[in-house]
């Protein structure tokens, strides 16, 4: 990595320059080809360096855990600006170079930080508003009038939000009248967090066969599971956190849409604040979905879009707590 990263400087602008403004980029072990944050991320990056904002930028993608650290920090010894780090699993590292590197600012996307840092940007999307969205939209194209949201555990803060946010959208528009049914993976194994696809298939199994026909489902691999098991049993679904439809293949079928962060605007947005000056502290990001295929009429696209934006400025509120 490191031999790959020196070939790459030679010819190329001194971060160290004043004048030169360099940005980077670090993703988990995903890497960019993830359908999700740091392909969208990556993707803002190349944008603000078109749009003048950057006039070098990199990434690395990280090929163990272990190498979060290391990654991060040899962009800051180099010189660069604004080192960008994408994925929860980067917060603590993402911190720790903060107060190692303080002449280089770092943006944790989908990171919340208890502490703060003058050098140190929080983006975060709000799970509790893409469950609401999925709720709603899934009120919408039920026929039983069941539909359910599968999370994992209640005791992960993000998780709590994006399955009771999804009850508050499907209970939003009473004509509806729809029955909401929750699971989370409460009393699985920790060594298979966000991993339980085999427990996300079966529970999906059982609110199927209690009239849901509309799964929504959060949790990494947990929730790949329960969208799986909604393809093959012909029922409709619904994503969050990537482009789920893309990731499963023919095993996501069943995904009519996915709602996730929007990182390349984000991105932009942070880029561009920094140049004018300067930012830090926390900020709630925008969120995007998948457009909805032609099967379903076009307003249904637009009353989702829509609910978005009054959610975004606070016209519809989640009561979803913090």
């Amino acid at each position: 990595m490191a031999a790959w990263a020196l070939a790459a400087c030679l010819g190329s602008p001194d971060c160290f320059r004043e004048e030169v403004f360099c940005a980077a980029l670090v993703t988990d072990t995903q890497g960019l080809d993830d359908h999700g944050i740091h392909a969208d991320a990556w993707l803002g990056l190349q944008e603000a360096q078109e749009n003048g904002l950057a006039d070098r930028i990199d990434y690395i993608e990280s090929v163990d855990s272990r190498d979060y650290l290391k990654n991060i920090v040899y962009f800051a010894d180099r010189g660069y600006d604004v080192i960008l780090t994408s994925g929860i699993a980067l917060a603590d590292e993402t911190l720790q170079s903060a107060d190692l590197k303080p002449d280089s600012v770092f943006v944790g996307l989908s990171q919340p930080f208890e502490e703060s840092r003058p050098n140190l940007v929080s983006v975060t999307f709000p799970e509790d508003q893409m469950g609401f969205a999925a709720g709603l939209l899934a009120a919408r194209i039920s026929r039983t009038g069941i539909v359910a949201g599968i999370c994992e555990t209640s005791g992960i803060d993000s998780m709590r939000r994006y399955c009771e946010g999804f009850r508050a959208g499907a209970e939003y528009i009473p004509e509806t009248n729809v029955e909401v049914l929750i699971a989370y993976r409460e009393d699985g194994d920790s060594e298979t967090l966000f991993l339980d696809d085999a427990w996300g298939y079966e529970t999906a199994s059982l609110l199927a066969k209690r009239g849901a026909d509309v799964i929504f489902a959060a949790g990494g691999g947990t929730g790949q599971g329960a969208l799986r098991a909604a393809s093959d049993l012909g029922i409709l679904s619904i994503g969050a956190e990537r482009d789920q439809a893309a990731v499963l293949g023919e095993s996501g079928s069943s995904v009519v849409t996915s709602f996730y962060g929007a990182a390349r605007l984000e991105v932009q947005e942070v880029m561009r604040s920094l140049r004018a000056g300067g930012m830090s502290g926390a900020r709630s990001g925008q969120i995007q979905f998948v457009p909805l295929g032609a099967v379903f009429p076009p307003n249904l696209g637009i009353e989702v879009d829509t609910a978005l934006k009054m959610l975004e400025n606070g016209e519809i509120l989640t009561n979803v707590t913090p």
